[in-house]
């Protein structure tokens, strides 16, 4: 088989089965485990798949711009954002991370809800900034353009002051066994630090990022307190999720 052809279908059996393990494929083709494995290397640089330990999983469209992941799913971002500003009680300290989904759900916020938002967003501060009674904090750091997003130590640091009640932490893949996984390191780091600092961590995943995998882990999944995902996901693919005792929940 040729090399193309290897290719193909390595992303074929992504698409159908979610994951290709490197030594199966090797003896289903009767080729080496180098070979398949040097296809999964290339196929990665080309931002195709996501390696993992033993084979390679589908790599997460969430990695894009901001401005490009505005286009990704839009229904289904505002559904998830509606779900996620229901969960908000009065008087509640929320982190909320950047994001689309997150700008949903601060569209989303009762008109009348008295509560405390800390963002490191600038995009999200904005928004909120139009609720009259959203006291809004904002955590200062290097601005990562590609995302929107405040990071660094200055973000971590600032982080430490606050106990939140619930955090709504932005992902670009969540998997049973990858975990919950972004494209930048430094933003995994601010993440993984506001996750500390919440009672609860949420994460409302539009379905590109389910079953699908980023460079830079953040937590496993079974750290969550929630998992949203949209209506009409696949049975298979919530059931994956329960199994490790995550609470998975629909956005309608």
């Amino acid at each position: 088989m040729l090399t193309t052809q290897r290719k193909q279908l390595i992303l074929q059996r992504l698409a159908t089965q979610g994951q290709v393990l490197a030594k199966a494929l090797a003896e289903e083709l009767g080729t080496s485990e180098d070979t398949i494995r040097r296809d999964l290397r290339e196929l990665a640089q080309e931002g195709k798949l996501q390696r993992v330990h033993g084979g390679a999983l589908p790599a997460s469209a969430a990695v894009a711009d901001l401005g490009t992941r505005s286009t990704v799913s839009p229904a289904d971002k505002v559904a998830l954002g509606r779900a996620g500003a229901a969960m908000v009680k009065p008087g509640q300290l929320v982190l909320l991370d950047g994001g689309t989904t997150a700008l949903q759900v601060a569209r989303h916020l009762a008109p009348d809800l008295r509560a405390t938002v800390v963002t490191h967003s600038p995009t999200v501060a904005v928004a909120l900034a139009q609720h009259a009674h959203i006291e809004v904090i904002m955590l200062g750091g290097r601005l990562y353009r590609h995302s929107m997003v405040n990071v660094g130590a200055a973000v971590i640091d600032a982080a430490t002051r606050y106990r939140a009640d619930l955090f709504f932490m932005g992902v670009t893949g969540v998997h049973p066994d990858a975990g919950l996984s972004t494209g930048d390191g430094e933003e995994a780091d601010v993440k993984r630090a506001l996750s500390a600092r919440a009672a609860e961590t949420v994460v409302l995943a539009s379905s590109e990022k389910l079953m699908a995998a980023s460079a830079f882990v953040i937590a496993p999944v079974n750290t969550l307190a929630a998992l949203v995902v949209p209506s009409g996901t696949a049975a298979a693919t919530v059931r994956g999720f329960k199994k490790l005792g995550v609470s998975v929940q629909t956005a309608t």
